[in-house]
């Protein structure tokens, strides 16, 4: 059976030149990138050559980039790192209703600590209200959450408006920018971000790496202790080949950019089309003006979302119901609630859709004839 991976939003395949230069860190650059040896010098200058070019890909300096072990963690550093830094400030934070888990639980975490969290709320395509936020800012907000692009109805939010409302407040302004790193043109300077997370693996890299950016005025208290390594903001030992892999894989991606958003708009189009042409009755969630190319998030009124799942895997067809974090998690997406109430009927009907560099027109028009087959099984 030919199998179509419809799901690269939870995760995506190695680029096949990653893979090599993995390979090669492996062999040749096996050193402690701590020690002052020749084989730590080594090491340690392929984490430099790494670090650079993925400042250079955001705008920012090469001190301000921390590795990390991915998304999740870059997550919780700018969180519980600027509340404990800055809680002599304010203990008052804002978020929205639709982030992350990691954004949203460490939220939760940090409430228990006696910080005050103000969850936003957004609208129908899922996006913030400017004046809702300037509105819950306060005099001792230290802190300001919200995603780049959803990662699961793929909605943008207003990135840059958020940083000009706080260019003169003390609050730090973090973004999860999982998603949408990769994909979309961040400068963190034009944007005036603070703070920003991102995971190698969406962007065809290895899994359990990341970074977090983080504004060289913006101090960070520590969430690991026992080595000086990342400036004293995070220790352990380095994951050289990863780390190499993850340069490899923002080099392709900044030659690519360009291309892989016309060509995921493409895909987006032809498989609404597709639907369509095939009589699939479906609504979009989010927005398809300000959304993420790669992601769509589609409702099919009269199936269920269990269902929809199963029958297109045995179909061959790899897609999700939001979140892979949440996987097997029988609460409905905390992100449609947010966004429609949490007595919608998208609650139970919706699947996100999601492309990546090897993904073909060929595999999306396959999969369409395969979609309108299930439907049309399930309404019956």
């Amino acid at each position: 059976m030919e199998r179509i991976y419809l799901d690269h939003a939870a995760t995506s395949p190695m680029h096949p030149k990653v893979i090599e230069k993995m390979y090669e860190v492996m062999k040749s650059s096996f050193g402690n990138p701590s020690s002052i040896h020749f084989f730590g010098r080594e090491a340690r200058h392929q984490i430099d050559l790494a670090r650079s070019v993925l400042a250079e890909s955001i705008g920012a300096k090469e001190n301000e980039i921390i590795f990390t072990s991915g998304g999740t963690e870059a997550d919780n550093m700018a969180l519980f790192g600027v509340a404990e830094t800055y809680q002599h400030n304010g203990r008052h934070i804002i978020t929205s209703q639709a982030e992350h888990h990691a954004v949203l639980l460490a939220c939760k975490k940090l409430e228990k600590m006696d910080f005050e969290v103000t969850y936003l709320p957004v609208d129908e395509t899922g996006r913030i209200s400017i004046d809702e936020l300037r509105a819950a800012l306060r005099e001792d907000t230290i802190l300001v959450s919200i995603m780049y692009g959803n990662n699961e109805v793929g909605t943008l939010q207003p990135i840059t408006e958020i940083g000009q409302l706080l260019k003169d407040h003390q609050a730090k302004f973090h973004t999860d920018a999982v998603q949408a790193y990769g994909v979309e043109n961040i400068d963190v300077n034009e944007s005036l971000i603070d703070l920003l997370s991102v995971s190698a693996h969406k962007i065809n890299g290895p899994k359990g790496l990341g970074f977090l950016y983080a504004r060289s005025n913006v101090k960070l208290t520590p969430r690991s202790f026992g080595g000086d390594q990342e400036r004293k903001r995070r220790a352990g030992t380095e994951n050289v080949s990863s780390i190499a892999g993850f340069h490899e894989a923002v080099l392709i991606v900044n030659e690519e950019r360009a291309a892989k958003r016309d060509k995921f708009h493409e895909l987006k189009k032809t498989l609404m089309e597709k639907l369509r042409q095939l009589d699939v009755e479906f609504d979009i969630n989010g927005s398809l003006e300000y959304s993420l190319p790669h992601v769509l998030n589609l409702s099919f009124p009269g199936t269920s979302v269990e269902a929809m799942l199963v029958n297109l895997d045995l179909a061959g067809i790899a897609v999700s119901s939001g979140s892979a974090c949440t996987a097997g998690s029988i609460e409905p997406s905390h992100v449609l609630v947010a966004m429609f109430g949490n007595q919608s009927e998208r609650l139970t009907n919706s699947i996100r859709f999601s492309f990546g560099f090897n993904t073909t027109t060929e595999e999306i028009n396959k999969a369409a004839k395969e979609i309108a087959k299930v439907v049309s099984r399930l309404k019956k």
